[in-house]
C-alpha cells in the first residue's frame, strides 16, 4: 500500500484536526480524508478546502462532539450525513460514509453504511473516489491514482449509470478533463457515448449550478477542444449556448487570452453572434448583472472599438472611456482588450490614469463668461480641444484657447 508522506499532507495537522482525529480514535471510529483533497495532496497541491468521511452516524458524532463541548454549526447537512465541527478556529466537515438510494438524475436519497469501498462506488470520477487515512495511507478501489499520473479522467463504473445518478457530472468531467488531462481528445469513445446518450438530461439541472461549473471549464485548459465537444454531443442546447456558435471566433479568442486571466464571459461571448445570445444565457442560467452586462458590452464593441493605427494605438479606447457615463467601464475595456489578444495594450490601458479635465466653470467666470449658457458651451468646446489633445493641454493652453474661440 501507498504511503503519503508529502509536506501539503503534514502541513494539514493543525491543532483543530489533531484534536478531531483524537475524539474520533477513542470512540474507535475511522475518519478519513476524502475526495477531492485527496486528489489535489496527490498531485502535490494544498487542497482548498477538506472533506472527511466517517463510519460514524451523523448521530454518534453528535453525542460524541456535543460530550467533548465541541461547538457544532447548523449548515443543514445533516440529512445528507454531514455534520460540521469547529475547533481551534477551524471548521470541519464530516460525512458519514453512504449509499445512494434512489437519485432521479438531481437529487439522492441515502442510507449510511461503515463499507468505505460502497461510498466510493457512488462518487463521479476516479480521481475523485479515494479516500487517505490520517496515517497516510492511500484507499484507493477504482485506479483513480494510476488514472491521476496518467492523467486520465474516467467515471467510476459504467459511465452511464454515475452521470443518470446526476447529470451535472457531465460537466464535472468537462472540468476535470481540463484540469487533469495532458492532452486534447484523449477520451475514451464509451464515455462519450454515454455523455451523448444522457445530454438530455442537463435540462432537467438548475442554471446556477450549471453555470458554476461551466465557470470553471471556460477558465480551465483545454477549453477549445472542450467546447467544441459539447457541440458535438449534443450539449450546447441544453445549458444554454447558441445552437449556431461562432465556433471558429471561439478558437481564435481562446488563443488571444492565454495567460490574460479573462473573466469567463469574456470566453464565452466569443461564441454568440449577437445580443439575443447573451440574453438566452442569462434565461438558462441566470448570470449576474455585471456578468451580463459585460456580455452585451462585448458583442456590440468587439468590432468597431479596436486600436487605431499609427502612434496612439490606445486612443479609441481611451476616449470611450472619457466620454463613458457608465460605472466600470475601465473593467469592461480590460476584458474587450483580452477579447482581441491585445496584452501589451491591455497593460498599457491598466496603467493609464483617467485624467482630470483641468478647467472649471468658476475658471470661465473668472474671464468675464457670465451666463450658464454661454459657460456650458463653453466648457464643451475645451473638453473636444483638450480630448483632440489627447487629454495633455493644461488649463492655461485651455484658456488661451478660449480666447481664440
Amino acid at each position: 500500500t501507498m504511503r503519503l508522506q508529502a509536506p501539503q499532507f503534514q502541513a494539514l495537522f493543525t491543532p483543530g484536526l489533531r484534536s478531531v482525529a483524537e475524539l474520533f480514535e477513542k470512540k474507535n471510529y475511522e475518519l478519513r480524508i476524502a475526495g477531492g483533497a485527496v486528489r489535489d495532496l496527490l498531485s502535490g497541491v494544498t487542497p482548498q478546502d477538506i472533506d472527511f468521511a466517517t463510519t460514524a452516524t451523523p448521530a454518534e458524532m453528535k453525542e460524541m462532539f456535543t460530550a467533548a463541548g465541541v461547538r457544532l454549526i447548523n449548515n443543514k447537512g445533516e440529512k445528507h450525513g454531514t455534520i460540521t465541527a469547529r475547533l481551534h478556529e477551524q471548521n470541519f466537515e464530516i460525512t458519514t460514509l453512504r449509499i445512494d438510494v434512489v437519485t432521479d438524475g438531481r437529487h439522492a436519497e441515502v442510507e449510511f453504511t461503515t463499507d468505505w469501498h460502497k461510498d466510493a462506488e457512488r462518487r463521479d470520477l476516479t480521481v475523485n473516489s479515494m479516500f487517505l487515512g490520517l496515517d497516510g495511507t492511500l484507499y484507493d478501489f477504482f485506479n483513480g491514482y494510476e488514472d491521476l499520473k496518467n492523467k486520465k479522467i474516467r467515471f467510476v463504473g459504467k459511465a452511464a449509470e454515475r452521470i443518470q445518478e446526476d447529470y451535472l457530472r457531465i460537466l464535472r468531467y468537462f472540468r476535470f478533463y481540463g484540469r487533469i488531462a495532458e492532452e486534447p481528445g484523449d477520451h475514451e469513445p464509451n464515455t462519450l457515448q454515454a455523455i451523448k446518450e444522457n445530454a438530455k438530461g442537463l435540462a432537467g439541472i438548475s442554471g446556477e449550478r450549471i453555470w458554476v461549473e461551466l465557470k470553471k471549464i471556460l477558465l480551465g485548459n483545454h477549453v477549445n477542444h472542450l467546447v467544441q465537444l459539447m457541440y458535438e454531443l449534443d450539449i450546447a442546447q441544453y445549458i444554454g449556448l447558441p445552437l449556431d456558435g461562432n465556433l471558429e471566433e471561439f478558437a481564435q479568442v481562446t488563443k488571444n487570452i492565454q495567460n490574460l486571466s479573462p473573466k469567463p464571459v469574456t470566453v464565452l461571448t466569443s461564441l454568440f453572434r449577437g445580443k439575443d445570445d447573451v440574453t438566452n444565457l442569462d434565461l438558462r442560467l441566470k448570470i449576474s448583472k455585471e456578468e451580463k452586462n459585460l456580455g452585451l458590452f462585448l458583442v456590440k464593441h468587439r468590432q468597431e472599438l479596436t486600436k487605431a493605427p499609427g502612434p496612439e494605438p490606445l486612443r479609441p479606447y481611451q476616449d470611450f472611456l472619457m466620454d463613458s457615463r457608465e460605472a466600470n467601464t475601465n473593467s469592461k475595456i480590460f476584458e474587450l482588450l483580452k477579447y482581441q489578444g491585445e496584452e501589451k495594450l491591455l497593460k498599457e490601458m491598466q496603467d493609464w490614469t483617467v485624467p482630470s479635465f483641468p478647467v472649471s466653470g468658476h475658471d470661465l467666470r473668472k474671464m468675464g463668461v457670465s451666463s450658464g449658457k454661454e459657460i456650458g458651451t463653453a466648457l464643451q468646446q475645451l473638453r473636444d480641444e483638450w480630448k483632440k489633445s489627447g487629454y495633455h493641454m493644461d488649463k492655461e493652453e485651455l484658456l488661451s484657447c478660449l480666447k481664440k474661440l
